[in-house]
């Protein structure tokens, strides 16, 4: 029943910047831990970041770290990831992930819930 959307996807250039927003359907949004993750063509999906209920913790990939920011708006059920200085090794479809444990984790098989994916493209 639960439903997350992505936005916000694009091409962009080395340099740039991107913000992605993840809607959720329901009124239990703020007690998901919520996280994002990418996939690049012929890879696996990997873990981007993730932020736990409330938003008073959070986690990133060595990848992404003093480059990305998530965050979340419980208000709005929407979740975002600000991406600075992107790469072209940032080049992939990202998913919005949510899980109900309180626990911390940047395992995909720990999430139960998905959106279809933003494509986000970074030129050289």
């Amino acid at each position: 029943q639960v439903s997350l959307v992505e936005s916000g996807g694009g091409l962009v250039q080395a340099g740039g910047s991107l913000r992605l927003s993840c809607a959720a359907s329901g009124r239990t949004f703020s007690s998901y831990t919520m996280a994002w993750f990418r996939q690049a063509p012929g890879k696996e999906r990997e873990f981007v970041a993730l932020i736990t209920n409330f938003g008073g913790n959070t986690n990133y990939a060595n990848s992404v770290k003093g480059r990305f920011t998530i965050s979340r708006d419980n208000a709005k059920n929407t979740q975002y990831l600000q991406m600075n200085s992107l790469k072209p090794e940032d080049t992939a479809v990202y998913y919005c992930a949510g899980r109900i444990s309180p626990g911390i984790s940047t395992r995909k098989e720990s999430y139960s819930y998905w959106g279809q994916g933003t494509q986000v493209t970074v030129s050289s």
